[in-house]
């Protein structure tokens, strides 16, 4: 199929204002005009004519490169594949119509032999979707990745298209969430101070009343409060986009994974501090956590666990204190996988998740969450206490209980929430008066009391559900290091010394 090269410019006759094209006489003039390239397709399935055209090359020799290009990708097809010409075709004139270069003569060829589609109209955002809709993944995970591409990556890279994706997009993203942070941080200052004024204006007296209904008409147009996406959620952001670019991968639709290779701020995972003295009485002057990973003393342990001796979910908060469980975990436990004479219990498939305030029933995320948790003789004595005092609530709600097989319940046998399980528990701390820890933190105390008493770390890596034992030592290692402290007094304590 023939092609050419010619030079025109846009250049008008002072008589007819046409443009002179490839009859200016400037054309012979360096630098005036631009080059352009032709070239004949094969003709359409109706029997038309086709012409590629491209125009606005600085020189003569970049319009022959390229026409040698489009000529070479025209040719890859056999002879007799008309089809397959036509298809190469269209994606030359998808190239000129979308002000791109040419695609390489190798990915062509690849893209031609998987039979994939020459001309690319998949977007990042529609790839997203489908592969989320696709994807084989526990329920929370999959809330995760659906929150990670509705706010963040549809938003902001979904038009893209997918085979255009590049780093440089990426880091522009992620910048940008970044800078997004700034903001949000100001919006929810305003705020706060906005709700701690209205606290101190007295709610007696016209004057206070206008000052207060301002302040809530303020409040009322400003945005709500928003969390920062800090560094370790914009590294699951890109962990999410990297695995469905790797399935994009795998599907041959693109040859190159942008996620992988864009860099971010490291995330690291924070250090679970113990609530020293020093460190108590620092909170109690600026109300400031030393981390937000903190964990009781065994003496603060033991004030908790005596506050809620009477409690009806006393054995619930005795086995999260002493043995780790996850909160799902623990409102999910099953008669059924209790094993009270054998002093050992079973996390399986009865982990319960929230979704919104729907409760689901969900097996553990990985292998590693399906794990048996030895008991000892006190948490034995506090379940079977525990399976009395429901038997009783049994016969007392009749026909009205609810038959759940769940050790730890309503009144009525009904799932316990794990929300209200975390309300109840931070109430529980604000009464006694210790320093604040969340409701997982005592899962952190449970790996703590085990570390100090000597248990090896792999044993309570295992009590966690944790993949590796790495994980426990970089979540512990300050744990580990006061720890330490002991096994250098103990060591220095066996050389005998002169007094």
């Amino acid at each position: 199929m023939n092609g050419s090269v010619y030079q025109r410019c846009s250049c008008r006759d002072p008589k007819t204002n046409r443009q002179l094209g490839t009859a200016c006489p400037r054309l012979k003039q360096r630098k005036h005009g631009n080059w352009y390239l032709r070239q004949e397709l094969p003709d359409t399935a109706d029997g038309e004519r086709q012409t590629l055209r491209r125009g606005g090359y600085a020189s003569k020799t970049d319009a022959q490169d390229d026409l040698r290009l489009a000529q070479s990708l025209l040719a890859l097809p056999d002879a007799s594949d008309i089809e397959g010409q036509r298809t190469v075709a269209d994606m030359l004139q998808a190239a000129v119509r979308n002000k791109e270069t040419f695609p390489s003569i190798e990915d062509t060829t690849r893209r031609l032999k998987s039979g994939q589609a020459l001309v690319m109209r998949l977007t990042v955002g529609w790839f997203l979707e489908e592969w989320l809709a696709g994807k084989k993944v526990g329920k929370g995970t999959h809330r995760s990745y659906g929150g990670h591409i509705r706010n963040h990556l549809a938003p902001r890279i979904g038009h893209i298209r997918l085979d255009k994706l590049r780093v440089a997009d990426l880091s522009e993203m992620f910048q940008a969430i970044a800078d997004a942070n700034v903001e949000i941080r100001e919006q929810n200052a305003q705020r706060h101070q906005a709700l701690a004024l209205l606290k101190e204006i007295p709610i007696e007296g016209a004057g206070n009343r206008a000052r207060r209904a301002a302040i809530r008409e303020s409040i009322a147009q400003m945005p709500p409060f928003r969390r920062p996406t800090e560094a370790t959620t914009r590294q699951r952001i890109r962990a999410t986009l990297r695995a469905a670019l790797n399935s994009a991968m795998a599907q041959q639709l693109i040859i190159f994974n942008p996620a992988a290779h864009v860099e971010l701020d490291s995330a690291r995972r924070p250090r679970a501090l113990v609530w020293t003295p020093e460190r108590v009485e620092r909170w109690r002057k600026t109300g400031q956590r030393p981390s937000p990973v903190m964990v009781w003393t065994p003496e603060m342990t033991g004030q908790f666990l005596d506050h809620v001796a009477t409690d009806r979910l006393y054995a619930m908060w005795h086995l999260l204190a002493y043995r780790g469980p996850r909160r799902g975990e623990v409102c999910g436990l099953a008669w059924s996988e209790t094993h009270l004479d054998a002093q050992r219990v079973t996390i399986s498939n009865q982990t319960i998740v929230v979704d919104g305030w729907t409760l689901e029933d969900s097996a553990p995320k990985t292998d590693w969450g399906f794990r048996t948790l030895a008991l000892d003789a006190q948490t034995v004595s506090a379940l079977r206490a525990h399976r009395a005092r429901q038997a009783a609530e049994r016969l007392q709600q009749g026909e009205a209980w609810v038959d759940t097989d769940r050790v730890f319940t309503e009144p009525d046998g009904s799932w316990l929430h794990p929300d209200r399980v975390s309300k109840a528990f931070e109430k529980i701390v604000s009464e006694i008066g210790l320093p604040p820890i969340r409701l997982h933190d005592l899962r952190h105390g449970a790996a703590t009391l085990a570390l100090a008493a000597g248990v090896d770390i792999k044993l309570v890596s295992e009590m966690l559900g944790h993949s590796t034992v790495l994980i426990t030592q970089d979540i512990y290692q300050s744990v580990l290091d006061d720890l330490s402290l002991d096994a250098a007094e103990a060591t220095a304590r066996v050389v005998p010394r002169r007094a």
